[in-house]
């Protein structure tokens, strides 16, 4: 069953509030993903805070979510959301806790949080939005939990994002949970921007920590690596896929980069190494093999360097 993203309109949404995570979630169904974008509106003849009107965009109160489902809410003019208009849909407000009762992810973007928050949602939940209003937040909704300085929260199936772009961070980590850090990767890459984690996440990933650069032979040639982890290839394969000359690829790799080739390829078999030892039915042998090394002593080798 796919896996559905509904955006709601709210009036005078902000544009980038809602294209941004909408376009990491169609990149991924173009990379294979199980996902379907549905759009909803709170009433007809909605325009953006920029004046852009939308076409006909279905009610609300016809959607229909499964549980797993993510329900998107883009910031909109927090005038607006702070209006006693705004303060007047109790209808929707209830249908909101609904979805949430019912097993359906609540996501804001932004001032998206606003709505959340008069909704009930965020009280006692840790939260964020646009950090110039962070403490408008708070003092607004006394009971909710507003952080500072991070992209982005998650708290059961509650997420809240800081301002604009960090609504991309966040759908890229959302992606990442559903189909894995190297699938978010290679949609981050296709948008142009680089995976970030949250403020308070400590993960280190050496997956994401040497891609933050444009040169694609070079990335070319690190997502034939992490795929072919478990083969035996030489510097000579790696140049080739990138397009280069074995000399000219060490050295384009590391000012890329920053570290060689033969460092990156150990760091990510260690992670994987990591990773893999989490399963108390794989030996050590089958570790070993499965990150392209020899033997279980090469295997202890790797996982000592520091």
């Amino acid at each position: 069953m796919a896996i559905n993203f509904v955006f709601l309109i709210l009036p005078e949404i902000h544009l980038m509030d809602l294209a941004g995570p909408d376009q990491v979630f169609l990149e991924s169904i173009g990379y294979g993903a199980d996902f379907e974008i549905r759009y909803c509106a709170l009433r007809k003849g909605a325009v953006t805070s920029a004046g852009l009107p939308f076409g006909e965009v279905p009610s609300y109160t016809a959607e229909k979510l499964n549980p797993g489902d993510f329900l998107f809410v883009p910031g909109a003019n927090v005038s607006y959301l702070l209006s006693d208009d705004f303060k007047k849909e109790t209808a929707l407000f209830e249908w909101l806790n609904k979805m949430y009762e019912a097993g359906v992810n609540i996501c804001s973007i932004c001032s998206g949080a606003f709505a959340l928050a008069q909704s009930g949602l965020l009280d006692g939940v840790p939260c964020t939005t646009h950090f110039k209003r962070t403490a408008q937040l708070q003092k607004c909704f006394p009971f909710t939990r507003v952080t500072e300085n991070t992209l982005f929260t998650e708290h059961n199936g509650i997420y809240t994002s800081a301002g604009i772009a960090s609504g991309i961070d966040m759908a890229l980590h959302i992606v990442e949970k559903l189909k894995g850090s190297y699938f978010a990767h290679k949609v981050a890459r296709e948008l142009v921007v680089y995976s970030r984690r949250k403020g308070d996440q400590s993960q280190y990933s050496a997956l994401m920590e040497f891609r933050n650069h444009i040169h694609s032979g070079i990335h070319k040639a690190q997502d034939w690596i992490h795929e072919n982890l478990d083969s035996k290839f030489t510097l000579i394969d790696l140049a080739e896929t990138a397009n280069m000359s074995d000399r000219n690829f060490t050295r384009i790799f590391k000012k890329e980069t920053g570290v060689t080739v033969s460092d990156y390829i150990r760091m990510l078999r260690k992670e994987r190494i990591n990773e893999l030892l989490k399963n108390p039915d794989i030996t050590r042998i089958e570790i070993a093999r499965k990150c392209g090394l020899k033997s279980e002593r090469h295997l202890r080798r790797i996982m000592k360097h520091a």
